[in-house]
């Protein structure tokens, strides 16, 4: 579940340069510097892979990766997967190894530069083995989102709006569920280290067996991190991320692993990633 913020394609120049040399009566043109591919790809190790807060590897490492194709035009493509484990927590009959996104909107700088609109949808896909049955539904989930970039100077971010046009992971009758969420980052300028802040809210709507989803599984969770780039494409994040999520009635966590753990406590996460 991949946060989605792709930029447009970066348009290379080249420069002229005069050299001092025999049989030269004129400044030679410098080499062109190469182009800028259009695709990108990600790997990436995390220690507990958290989306809006909440783990979805049942607090255990994950292997991360995708590649994206960004359009000069802003169209961009792409696709992210990540290790899970934590559909079959919906029913012990079913079984899914891997979340699959694929997503493609439009990103244009129509407020100035550095302020990229974005507009796009994305499809979470979790290919299962078993049958759901009961109050249980397919955890597969299509968003449309809407998000705003800023830059002013080394404080970047985006502002951004979620809103789910299906059923949202495996929650029932929950069609309408949306997230509203702010990132803020801060390049200090120092030792390629940057810091990082995210607050988002997870609001679940429908109702099941009388009860509101949104009482039991709405929460806001936040994240306060630091990054290191090390260059070459390889970075380090460390953060630490929390939500506000609850227990039941029966005071069983909202958000448990098979064996009752709390899914949406507080952690530290390690995330050491290479962009090619």
């Amino acid at each position: 579940m991949k946060t989605i913020q792709k930029t447009a394609i970066a348009l290379a120049t080249s420069g002229l340069f005069a050299t001092a040399a025999f049989a030269q009566s004129a400044p030679a043109a410098a080499p062109a510097a190469p182009e800028v591919s259009p695709i990108t790809a990600n790997i990436s190790l995390v220690s507990d892979y958290r989306y809006r807060g909440v783990s979805q590897s049942n607090l255990r490492p994950a292997i991360q990766g995708g590649f994206d194709y960004a359009h000069e035009s802003g169209f961009y493509i792409g696709n992210w997967n990540s290790s899970i484990s934590w559909v079959n927590n919906l029913n012990p009959s079913v079984a899914s190894s891997i979340e699959m996104d694929f997503y493609a909107g439009v990103k244009k700088e129509l407020i100035g530069e550095g302020f990229a609109s974005d507009l796009g949808v994305l499809q979470y896909y979790y290919p299962t083995s078993g049958n759901f049955s009961g109050t249980n539904v397919n955890p597969n989930t299509t968003e449309i989102y809407a998000a705003q970039n800023y830059t002013f100077g080394p404080v970047t971010g985006f502002l951004k709006f979620s809103y789910a046009v299906t059923n949202t992971f495996g929650n029932q009758n929950s069609s309408g569920s949306y997230y509203p969420d702010l990132t803020v980052n801060y390049d200090t300028g120092i030792w390629g280290l940057g810091v990082n802040a995210h607050v988002g809210y997870q609001y679940i709507s429908g109702t099941v067996a009388g009860t509101s989803n949104s009482s039991l599984y709405s929460y806001t969770d936040w994240k306060l991190g630091v990054t290191k780039d090390f260059g070459g494409g390889l970075s380090l994040a460390a953060a630490y991320i929390g939500t506000n999520a609850g227990k039941n009635s029966s005071g069983l966590y909202n958000y448990a692993s098979p064996t009752g753990k709390n899914l949406a406590g507080s952690t530290g996460v390690l995330t050491l990633t290479k962009t090619f």
